[in-house]
């Protein structure tokens, strides 16, 4: 029986995504990884190098995943971090992976895909901003970095607000925060 390639790369990074934003990357184990998965080590290192390169590969999928399915709105960065807090909810290892790989300092720098859709969204904000559209109380790079982290409270890493509260308020609080910060 032929192996699918495609299959088993796909295989190793689901069960590697939930080990790593579970335990985080010192205390994830490989044979975890492949157990679940059902495939050798041998070919998660002949398909990631390492640890380390499957880590990478997990955090590269996830974050430009996050990129793909919630597209920035420069003119009404309110709605994009809903949109966001709404995304976080859905998927708290997106968050949990994140905050492990900075916690742990895995990478020195974002993967190259990410870094450049960064860079674009630092630029639609800046042009929003010189449209007049958003506020121009903070450079474009900082004021995305604070709706970003506006929109992460009440998340699984953040302690405000209160756990129980229900999702609708918690999004409304953090929609009207950034609107308060935003306003032309």
């Amino acid at each position: 029986m032929a192996r699918d390639a495609q299959e088993t790369r796909r295989r190793l990074l689901a069960a590697a995504g939930e080990e790593f934003a579970e335990r985080g990357f010192a205390g994830a184990r490989v044979a975890q990884i492949v157990s679940v998965s059902g495939v050798n080590s041998a070919l998660l290192y002949r398909y990631f190098g390492s640890k380390t390169g499957l880590f990478e590969a997990v955090f590269s999928q996830l974050a430009a995943e996050v990129v793909h399915a919630v597209p920035i709105t420069p003119d009404d960065l309110a709605e994009y971090a809903g949109a966001l807090f709404d995304y976080h909810q859905a998927h708290p290892e997106v968050v949990r992976l994140a905050a492990w790989q900075r916690l742990e300092q895995m990478a020195s720098r974002l993967p190259e895909s990410i870094a450049a859709a960064q860079t674009e969204k630092v630029r639609a904000v800046a042009a929003a901003q010189e449209a007049g559209l958003t506020a121009r109380s903070l450079p474009a790079e900082q004021l995305l970095a604070l709706v970003v982290h506006i929109s992460l409270l009440g998340s699984a890493t953040s302690p405000v607000p209160e756990p129980g509260t229900a999702h609708e308020v918690r999004r409304l609080a953090i929609v009207a925060a950034v609107r308060a910060i935003t306003a032309p």
